[in-house]
This record gives C-alpha cells, structure tokens and sequence, in this order.
C-alpha cells in the first residue's frame, strides 16, 4: 500500500502548494485571498473527478463532499476536516524540493544563505534516510495544512479504489482562513452533517491532541501628544513611550519563546506607532480557563492604571475571545479520540498526546456540535522558512485515516 500511495500523495500536496493561499486578517471578506478560493476550486473539481458526485465549493470557500457508506451496517458519519489557508507570517509563494535526509545540513538557499540544520533543529534526526520536502529559503512550505488536505484527498482515492474496504459515510471538509482564526465561522455543522470529525492538522508523526489553548487577541492603542522635542518638557506624551511601558508591565517570562507544556502566555505579534498614536497587537493563551480570564483581567488593569497616571484617553484596550479548550467537549465522547489512539498502534505509530500550544478549527466546531481532536498532518517548522515534512510521514498519516476508516465498522452508532 505504501508505494501505491506514495507518488500519487506527493504529486498532489506539491500541487497544492504551488497556490500561494496566505489569508489575510486585514481583509473582511471570505476566504481573505482569491489564491484559497482558487485551490478550493480545483480540489473540488478533483473530488467529483473520482466520483464524489457532490463535491462542492461553496460562496465563501467551503470545500465539502462525501463518499457514502459501502457497508451493510448502520454505521456512524465521520469527518475529516483540514484547512486550506497557510499563515501570513511568511511568504506563500513556495518553490519546494525534495532532498534524500543524510543527517547533514540542508542548505535551503545560498543568497541569502539559509541552512535547515539539525543542530537547531534536532528532530530532523529521526528522518535520516527518508526523503524530505522542504523550502527554498524564502517562503513557508505550506504542511500546515496542505499536507492535511492532500493525506485526506489520497485516502478518499485509495478507499474508493478498493471497494472491498468496508466503511461507514465519509464526509470530507475543507475551510478556509483557520490561520487567522475564522476557520469556523461559516462552517454548516449541521449540513456537514457528520457525529464526530477529526482536524489533520497536527505536527510530527503520532501527535494526537484533544487539548488546545483558550484564545483571545488584544490591541492596545496609546494616544501621544507631539511637542518640538527641543521644548517638549512637562507637554509631550510619547504614544511610544507609553506602548512600551506597558509591555514592560506584563510578566517577562510569559512569552512563547520562554514557555511550554501547559504554560501560557501573552504574545506580542505587532507594534507599530509614532509619537502621537501607536498600537500593540498581542494573542492571549492559556489551557486553564481561569488563568486566561486572569490574564484578560491583568491587560485591563495596567490599561486602568496607565488611565489614571497619564489620563482616560491615553490608553484604550479592546479585547477578544478566539475560541476555548476543546477537553470539556472531548472528554464526554473520550472514545473517539481512543478510535484515534488504536489506529495508530495499528499501524504501527505510537501516539503522542499532548495538549496543543495552538488552535484548529476542531477546537471551534467542538462546542458546535461536532466533536473534533486533532491527527497529525507529519510536518515541522510551521509558519516559516525552514518548514519541511517527510514523505513517509505524510504516508502514515494516510493509513492511520484508513484505519479509522476501517476501525468505525465495530462502533457503534452514539445516542
């Protein structure tokens, strides 16, 4: 089966990438960029090709599809679920190749002089030997989540190429915008119309989460006044000034390059400003809940104390939630992330649980109705120029949704 599944697999999610899919959180529409309305297009259009008859893509770039049940029981709908956005903090406009892992660094690009190395990276390691598909040095890869896509896609096609592989309905769905936080917004749960769904688009290989971050963004805007600095004693307010003290407040550990496990943190994604006005852009996370409420409670504070020092308009706070913990959703219906778990021993992968320094759209749809953990996708390096997957790992996250294909045909129906 491997080698049955290998070159079609690579084919496609090196086509996938080809389409510069970054959204955009500065535009309101959806999908925030025409490149994933585009790439929406042409999977649907590949979908009904192997005979998905109702694949479709929807106004606002919602790829969804089924492949009906080919067996004789009544079985339960699953889902699979990835994103077709890749994150704007890189450039989307990839020119990936393939590179036979020696255990030596990887020069990505001469000019300017970019290495993939293990000693920076020391989880290459484990590939020594499989073939790797990384960047050239200047853009993401686009794994996260491309390589969910396609390792759905390919196990659609290899299903309905062996009919004699029995399964219950399969529905299939593809979102848009989920790096900046809108996977869900628009998402149909009840015309998904599936009990439960798993998101492709964890990490390494055997990663199985049911844990995410509470999420919230914060923009912080500092009105300034602007003096001649030569005469600006007891009159000018520095907007920059103030932005930086209250950065400072914040505490200087809890921040993602100084935190990990279940230790959150606050984020500064952004700063920009003059004199008279600057602005903070900062994402909130935490796991436990009343720590994340505590950390909203702490921005509120220091905006209220900097009011008071230097005046009511100086200093103004918005505040907004992104999406909660999925665990309070997962743990009534444990059994679904149990299914996850045996497919991978099945297959011969370990799992790795552990709880997600991040969100899917899973964590979204989780309190929507549809219970939703998260599968490994097999890349590394998310968000960035020295993103790489390995083959084999794209490979194996195919079986492990072939084999929970297979593995539904002992569960029950839920109540």
């Amino acid at each position: 089966m491997e080698n049955e599944i290998s070159a079609l697999l690579k084919e496609r999610f090196l086509r996938y990438v080809s389409f510069d899919t970054r959204s955009d959180e500065n535009n309101t529409a959806t999908p925030s960029s025409e490149g994933q309305y585009a790439l929406a297009q042409e999977i649907a259009n590949e979908l009904r090709q192997m005979g998905l008859a109702d694949a479709s893509v929807d106004a606002n770039g919602y790829v969804m599809a089924t492949l009906p049940s080919n067996s004789d029981k009544k079985l339960p709908t699953i889902g699979f679920i990835a994103h077709l956005d890749t994150s704007p903090d890189a450039s989307g406009k990839v020119n990936p190749r393939s590179v036979l892992y020696d255990g030596t660094d990887i020069v990505l690009n001469e000019n300017p002089r970019t290495v993939l190395s293990a000693k920076v990276f020391p989880e290459m390691k484990q590939y020594i030997g499989q073939e790797l598909i990384v960047t050239d040095g200047t853009s993401l890869l686009g794994a996260d989540d491309k390589a969910g896509v396609a390792e759905i896609v390919t196990a659609v096609e290899y299903l309905l190429a062996h009919p004699e592989i029995s399964h219950g309905t399969i529905r299939i769905g593809f979102t848009p915008d989920e790096e900046i936080g809108r996977g869900a917004n628009l998402f149909d749960v009840k015309k998904f119309g599936a009990d439960w769904a798993y998101t492709v688009d964890g990490g390494e290989i055997g990663e199985l989460e049911y844990e995410n971050f509470n999420a919230a963004s914060a923009k912080v805007f500092f009105s300034g006044r602007n003096v001649h600095p030569g005469y600006a004693k007891g009159k000018m307010i520095n907007a920059n000034t103030l932005a930086r003290e209250f950065a400072d407040a914040l505490p200087p550990g809890e921040v993602p390059e100084s935190t990990q496990d279940y230790e959150g943190f606050f984020h500064l994604t952004k700063m920009e400003g003059t004199v008279e006005a600057s602005t903070l852009s900062y994402i909130i996370r935490d796991h436990n809940r009343v720590r994340f409420e505590q950390r909203k409670q702490k921005m509120l504070e220091i905006c209220a104390s900097m009011q008071q020092k230097y005046g009511e308009n100086t200093v103004r706070l918005t505040l907004e939630d992104q999406y909660y913990n999925m665990l309070e959703k997962i743990e009534p219906v444990k059994y679904i992330v149990d299914i996850a778990g045996k497919a991978m021993q099945n297959c011969g992968i370990t799992p790795k649980i552990k709880p997600i320094r991040g969100g899917t759209d899973g964590a979204r749809l989780s309190f929507e109705g549809l219970p939703c953990p998260n599968i490994f996708a097999g890349g590394h390096n998310f968000h960035g120029r020295f993103e790489f997957i390995p083959v084999p790992s794209m490979q194996a996250a195919v079986n492990v949704i072939l084999e929970i294909c297979k593995m539904v045909q002992s569960q029950p129906l839920p109540n």
